[in-house]
C-alpha cells in the first residue's frame, strides 16, 4: 500500500475535487505533511481519520442514485424495465469518469480503448481510481463498425474506405471517437482524407444523420444499424464496462438491476439485439483499494 497519498490521490479516495482537499488542509481537518515542500498525506493517518470520523466531509455523503458515462441501449432498457429507480445522465465515457470522481453518481458506463495494452477500460480506471473503493464490472461486449445506407456496405471492406466519404464523428470524450481515431492511426488512414460532418452528441444522433442522407457513414453499434435498417460493416468487438462505487453495489437500487439481469426477460431481450454478447456480464475486471 502507498505510504503517502498525493493531493490528486486523496481527492480520488474521498471522491471530491482537488480544491476541496486544499480547503480541508487549510482548515486543519485532514492530516498532512509539508516536509518535502508539497502536500503529502500519510495513508495510515488518513485511514485512521476516516475510521474515527474525526471530520465528516461532504465526500462521504451517499452518492446520488444516478448512472453516468456512456450510453448503452441495452443498459437503458434494463434500467427502465427493472424499475430499479436509478436515474441516468449519459454523455460520454470521459465525462462519466470525471463526474463519477466528483461523486455525482453511483456508477459510470465506459468503453475506453488503450492502444498500448490493446485493452478496454482498465488502464484508465487504474490511473484514476487505484486507491478508491470501486469495482469495474463488465456489462456486455458489443459489435462496432461502419454504419452506412442500406446496400452501401458492399462498397466497404474497412476503415480505409472512408476516404472521400462524409463521416459523422462523436465528441472528443466519447469512447467511440477515441477508438475510431486509434484504429485510423493504426491502419495509417489519413484523417484529412475524410470529410468530417459536425459532431453528434449521441450514437443515435450520428445514425440519424446517415438515415436522413446528410452523411455517408458513422462508426456505430451493430444494434443501431439493425434497428434503423442500415448497412453495417463490422470492425471490432468492444467491451462496455460499468464502474461502480463499492458501497453502492449493495444498495437496493443496484441489486434490483442485477436481479433483473438474471431473468429470462432480460436474457431474451439481449439475445435479439444485434451484436451483443452478455456471456461475461458482471465479471469483475478491477477492484479498487480494500
Amino acid at each position: 500500500m502507498t505510504e503517502y497519498l498525493t493531493t490528486r490521490e486523496l481527492a480520488a479516495l474521498l471522491r471530491i475535487k482537488e480544491r476541496k482537499v486544499y480547503d480541508l488542509v487549510a482548515s486543519g481537518a485532514v492530516p498532512c505533511s509539508r516536509a518535502t515542500g508539497k502536500l503529502l498525506f500519510p495513508r495510515k493517518a488518513i485511514d485512521d481519520w476516516l475510521a474515527s470520523n474525526v471530520s465528516q466531509p461532504a465526500a462521504l455523503a451517499p452518492r446520488p442514485q444516478v448512472i453516468l458515462g456512456s450510453h448503452d441501449p441495452l443498459l437503458e432498457w434494463a434500467l427502465r424495465a427493472s424499475q430499479c429507480g436509478l436515474a441516468t445522465y449519459f454523455d460520454s465515457s470521459l465525462d462519466g469518469i470525471e463526474r463519477f470522481a466528483n461523486g455525482e453518481g453511483i456508477a459510470a458506463g465506459m468503453h475506453l480503448y488503450d492502444v498500448e495494452s490493446d485493452s478496454w477500460n482498465n488502464v484508465r480506471v487504474d490511473s484514476h481510481f487505484a486507491t478508491a473503493r470501486v469495482v469495474l464490472a463488465e456489462w456486455a461486449k458489443r459489435s462496432r463498425g461502419i454504419i452506412v445506407a442500406p446496400g452501401a456496405e458492399q462498397a466497404y471492406t474497412g476503415l480505409a474506405d472512408l476516404a472521400g466519404k462524409t463521416m459523422v464523428p462523436r465528441q472528443p470524450g466519447a469512447g467511440s471517437q477515441i477508438l475510431l481515431e486509434a484504429l485510423l492511426r493504426r491502419q495509417q488512414v489519413d484523417t484529412n482524407d475524410i470529410d468530417w460532418a459536425p459532431q453528434a452528441r449521441s450514437e443515435v444522433d450520428a445514425v440519424v444523420e446517415v438515415v436522413e442522407g446528410r452523411a455517408d457513414a458513422t462508426f456505430g453499434l451493430a444494434m443501431l444499424a439493425g434497428q434503423h435498417r442500415l448497412g453495417f460493416v463490422p470492425v471490432i468487438d468492444e467491451r462496455f464496462d460499468i464502474l461502480v462505487d463499492r458501497r453502492a453495489w449493495f444498495e437496493p437500487t443496484w441489486q434490483a438491476l442485477i436481479r433483473f439481469c438474471q431473468t429470462p426477460a432480460f436474457r431474451e431481450h439481449a439475445r435479439v439485439l444485434a451484436g451483443y454478447d452478455i456471456g461475461d456480464q458482471f465479471r469483475i475486471h478491477f477492484n479498487g483499494a480494500e
